[in-house]
């Protein structure tokens, strides 16, 4: 039987969590409005971690809503996340998105991600000189 809860143990806690993944990312899936990065675990457990600032939705009550769709996404694909500490960072235009089609892009993004972690390749580091 799936477990589909969120407790602690499936949450990025301390700045060092996320850090890690940011420092080491082993996966990417863009999708316009959202970013996730995952990084390996050396466990069987996914976690994930969130970062919805002021600037894509200026409500709280917006930001709390992409926070509980996303959340609820997630426990819904944790088996193929698998091993795998994952951030996601929303972007401009997350607001206007309905529920529904939220939902759609997320699924396919964690499709996307766990492909890529189970097949991992080169991610391409920008340096400085292409942050410009």
């Amino acid at each position: 039987m799936t477990d589909y809860c969120f407790p602690r143990q499936v949450r990025l806690l301390s700045a060092g969590d996320y850090q890690s993944v940011f420092n080491d990312t082993s996966a990417k899936a863009f999708a316009g409005e959202f970013l996730l990065l995952a990084h390996k675990r050396n466990d069987n457990q996914a976690r994930l971690g969130l970062i919805v600032s002021k600037k894509t939705d200026k409500t709280a009550v917006g930001r709390n809503r992409i926070k509980r769709l996303v959340r609820e996404s997630f426990r819904h694909h944790k088996p193929p996340l698998a091993g795998l500490d994952i951030v996601f960072l929303a972007r401009n235009g997350i607001k206007e998105l309905d529920n529904q089609i939220l939902t759609e892009r997320l699924e396919k993004a964690w499709q996307q991600l766990a492909k890529k972690a189970k097949n991992p390749g080169k991610i391409k580091k920008r340096t400085h000189s292409q942050q410009k």
